[in-house]
């Protein structure tokens, strides 16, 4: 059985959302809808919706019991406003142990170091409980803000895919980078 992770940072608590959470999901959604709309993909005006929240907690709860992604959510360190989020998904095990690293943080914590602060721990419980050995990451090329993030965590570029991802409502070139375990 899979144990969801509850992890730290001297500003933060992450872990997986419950139902309980759905207003404040849908406080950051609507908060940032503007803000994280060019980085994402187009989202129907459900996703705008408590329905929708609840609805998706319970999705993303259902894949971290079957270990299929780990859907995070940063949270202040009274867990009551959503400063972040970040996922590993698309976790296959056999001989690859991977996944895709997603995330995107709250418009009024933008520049703060607050991923620099939060992703090396979940990347750390990634390699550690999860035992993966690739995590792989990748961006829009005028992201320099991800550029930056990703190599300060020693992500090392593998590639470049275009019209890798349907962005708001354009398919986008993406550079492709990944990070290894440092145990192997």
């Amino acid at each position: 059985m899979t144990i969801l992770p509850l992890l730290e940072t001297p500003r933060t608590r992450i872990r997986v959302a419950e139902i309980t959470d759905a207003g404040k999901l849908l406080r950051y959604r609507v908060e940032n809808r503007a803000h994280l709309a060019p980085w994402e993909p187009l989202r129907e005006t459900e996703y705008y919706t408590v329905e929708h929240c609840i609805r998706t907690i319970g999705e993303n709860r259902q894949h971290a019991m079957q270990d299929r992604g780990y859907p995070l959510i940063v949270f202040d360190r009274q867990s009551q406003a959503i400063l972040a989020t970040f996922t590993f998904a698309n976790i296959v095990r056999g001989a690859f142990q991977a996944c895709h690293l997603g995330y995107g943080v709250a418009e009024h914590m933008q520049g703060q170091g607050l991923m620099g602060e939060v992703l090396p721990v979940g990347i750390a419980w990634a390699f550690g409980e999860l035992r993966l050995h690739r995590v792989m990451a990748n961006y829009l090329p005028r992201n320099e803000r991800s550029a930056k993030l990703l190599a300060s965590l020693g992500f090392e570029r593998e590639g470049y895919a275009k019209r890798y991802l349907k962005i708001a409502g354009v398919w986008e070139d993406h550079v492709l980078t990944a990070l290894m375990s440092p145990g192997g």
